[in-house]
């Protein structure tokens, strides 16, 4: 027996606090989209507004394509894309399905909320100025043997990708893993009272996004949002080793636990040895007995990463001699530090994004390899970092000398050419470094000047597109 959580247009019209124009409110919708173009028969469109597109233009379209039903703001249903139900005049298309509300995006929100307190499953959330998404997937990997469970399509983790995330949810699984994106103050406010919480993880506090707050104890502030609208029995899993995430947890009102490297975890790692490009190998120390555990996966950084998923695990009643074989099995997200050996040279892809504190701990693997025959490092410029932005990557730069590069070259504006000056001022010679303005230019430069035993780590920001390089490199040796 199918026991999915069935909506239908009245039930969104109640959830949305909207209006049914027209139609059958016991009618039933198939998936909720806002993207046109993805709409099957059945589905229900959500018109949402952008700097780039406006949704109402297409509800005439995707009606008559057979959707079973539109959201759309109502001052739009008497304008130009009005549709007009039968009888009311006119030859445009019918309003059957047609809800109308004062703000889509709000209406979204409402009917994502009204889903997730229709069902029992356990929603975990996590917030971080890093590694979210790694901590996501290692979640999902230490828990899905054991539970039926959704997580974040794709990336969408914001104020419109989480509600549409959280439409999984129809199909009441054990538990839903989430990862709440941010960039401004006020964001993972909105998405808490979304998604309700019942674990929620902190992971860090970082420079990320530094361009939109006054200094990173404001960051810190916006990432504690993740503390609002808590229960007795809802749990906090945070950083021990953060005090940034400390001072703000201690006013939590539901459980804590912690993890990290110091005495007083709840999940500590010891004896950790870092072993470059193999990932890390440590021993976990828990209230529930002690393991050695291999991670594959690369750096500090990562480690925190999988001691997070191990708290939430033992949490939700995992024992730990089921975790311990699963962390050894983990593999990275596309492009976040996925070691990829190829015809001569070793590539490690990350490319996804950057940030200062992501960038320095990434060069820090690259300085514990011990394989190279040389350290390239191929780094674009980190964005929204404001007025701080030049500083930051000059202290990248510096790190970037410090790890060991036989060769480095910086992507992007003025910033990434700071980088690279300030790395051949802390002492790597000039003809070692290279700057261009573009990926592409760069994609083309260095295909011919990377050889064989070489070490290659490419990262930067989305905007730099570094993946360009990196795709143009795993071609020139596959």
């Amino acid at each position: 027996m199918n026991d999915d959580l069935k909506l239908t247009l009245g039930w969104i019209a109640d959830a949305v606090r909207g209006r049914l124009r027209a139609g059958d409110p016991l009618r039933e919708v198939g998936d909720i989209v806002s993207d046109s173009r993805t709409l099957a028969g059945g589905d229900f469109f959500v018109a949402l507004r952008g700097p780039r597109f406006d949704g109402h233009a297409f509800v005439g379209e995707v009606l008559e394509r057979g959707a079973a039903g539109a959201l759309v703001e109502a001052a739009d249903t008497v304008g130009r894309t009005s549709p007009k139900p039968d009888g009311e005049g006119g030859s445009g298309p019918r309003l059957d399905g047609v809800i109308e509300v004062g703000d889509t995006l709000k209406g979204l929100q409402d009917l994502a909320h009204a889903v997730r307190m229709s069902v029992t499953t356990k929603v975990v959330a996590i917030t971080g100025s890093a590694g979210k998404t790694t901590t996501k997937e290692t979640i999902a990997a230490l828990l899905g043997d054991r539970f039926r469970l959704v997580k974040n399509k794709g990336n969408l983790n914001n104020h419109i990708g989480l509600p549409l995330s959280l439409m999984q949810l129809r199909t009441r699984p054990d538990v839903a893993v989430m990862e709440l994106g941010m960039n401004h103050a006020g964001e993972i406010s909105t998405l808490v009272a979304i998604a309700e919480p019942d674990v929620r993880v902190w992971t860090n506090v970082g420079d990320a996004h530094l361009g939109f707050f006054a200094s990173v104890d404001a960051i810190a502030d916006a990432k504690a949002e993740i503390l609002e609208r808590a229960r007795a029995e809802t749990t906090l899993v945070c950083n021990a080793d953060d005090p940034l995430v400390m001072a703000r947890a201690a006013r939590f009102v539901g459980r804590t636990t912690t993890f990290g490297v110091s005495a007083g975890a709840a999940v500590r790692a010891s004896d950790v040895e870092d072993r470059g490009l193999h990932g890390m190998r440590a021993r976990v120390v828990t209230r529930s007995g002690e393991r050695q555990v291999e991670v594959p996966l690369l750096g500090r950084g990562n480690l925190y990463n999988v001691l997070a998923g191990i708290a939430v695990a033992l949490e939700l009643g995992v024992p730990l001699d089921e975790i311990v074989p699963r962390i050894a099995r983990l593999q990275p997200a596309s492009r976040r530090g996925a070691v990829r050996r190829l015809r001569g040279i070793t590539l490690v892809d990350d490319s996804y994004n950057s940030s200062p504190s992501a960038l320095r701990r990434a060069l820090d693997v690259i300085a514990h390899d011990t394989e190279a025959t040389r350290k390239v490092a191929i780094l674009g410029e980190m964005l929204e970092l404001g007025p701080h932005a030049v500083w930051l990557h000059e202290e990248c730069g510096r790190a970037a000398a410090a790890a060991g590069l036989s060769l480095l070259v910086t992507v992007g504006g003025a910033p990434a050419r700071a980088m690279a000056d300030a790395a051949v001022a802390a002492g790597m010679s000039a003809g070692s470094v290279r700057y261009f303005e573009t990926s592409d230019r760069a994609a083309a430069v260095m295909a011919s000047h990377v050889s064989a035993g070489d070490v290659v780590l490419v990262k930067g920001s989305r905007g730099i597109r570094t993946d360009i390089v990196a795709d143009r490199l795993a071609a020139e040796f596959a």
